[in-house]
């Protein structure tokens, strides 16, 4: 099992970034791309550029998402779409957690309950789900990163969990799911991120960061592989980013903080 074994591929979030990247990647080794974004127009130029099939629409809307998962055969899956917002827990907004749910988590798992019955029916397929370093780190801000927000972590947990369960559900069958992990890579997650204004720039511009092309070699690598062999997780992390951290809190930040609270106690 391998390229030469399938023939469709649906990926997601294919207008930018990794989903792009992956569409060139998968045309390349002779499937049939449909590639799904909201942008419609660069969607037009990938098709141009490699013969994909363009399937503009959003992954909110679940009733597009099932005519799109009846209108072929899909041998392999890949769940590419998402988005990001910079907060903590204690000051995220609404909107941003629906949006992360909806975009990260909620549009995975119909597409993936939509599109997998096919797969175990005809005993092939392969479900790639991107997560991130997110979803099995917790990280704040310091020197060289931001702040991620708890919304987003979660849902990137999610999607680690989903890959995991995918595994036990599809036992005994050919279809194959592999998680890939990254750290930090150059998408639309640094928007002008080389502008001067753009605080952060900093991120991507003064240090080593991932593109997406090398994430969607992994995929290809993960596709690729013998039938005997299910890549189920790849972290794919710069070589000069390390995850994890082991900070403290001084005694007199922490005096402060209780400080505070009292004072907010008793006013």
């Amino acid at each position: 099992m391998g390229f030469s074994d399938y023939r469709t591929a649906l990926v997601t979030g294919a207008s930018s970034g990794i989903g792009a990247a992956t569409v060139r990647r998968l045309c390349a080794e002779g499937l049939e791309v449909h590639a799904l974004g909201r942008d419609h127009r660069r969607l037009a130029r990938l098709s141009a550029e490699t013969g994909c099939r363009a399937c503009a629409l959003d992954v909110n809307d679940l009733a597009a998402l099932t005519r799109l998962g009846g209108s072929a055969e899909f041998d392999v899956l890949v769940n590419s779409a998402g988005q990001s917002r910079r907060s903590n827990i204690l000051d995220t907004a609404p909107d941003d957690v629906d949006t992360l749910v909806d975009v990260n988590l909620r549009a995975v798992l119909h597409l993936t309950r939509l599109i997998v019955p096919s797969m175990a029916q005809r005993n092939r397929g392969h479900v790639i789900n991107i997560s991130s370093i997110a979803g099995h780190y917790a990280f704040g801000e310091n020197a060289t990163t931001f702040n991620s927000s708890a919304a987003y972590h979660a849902t990137k947990s999610g999607i680690h969990s989903l890959s995991q369960q995918l595994r036990i559900d599809l036992y005994g069958t050919c279809i194959r799911i592999t998680e890939v992990s990254p750290g930090r890579v150059a998408t639309s997650i640094f928007q002008n991120q080389n502008a001067a204004d753009n605080p952060d720039a900093r991120f991507v511009g003064a240090f080593e960061t991932l593109q997406s092309e090398d994430i969607a070699e992994a995929i290809a690598f993960a596709v690729g592989a013998p039938a005997r062999m299910n890549v189920a997780m790849i972290e794919v992390v710069p070589t000069f980013q390390v995850v994890g951290e082991l900070r403290f809190a001084s005694r007199s930040d922490t005096t402060r903080l209780r400080e505070m609270t009292s004072g907010a106690d008793n006013a």
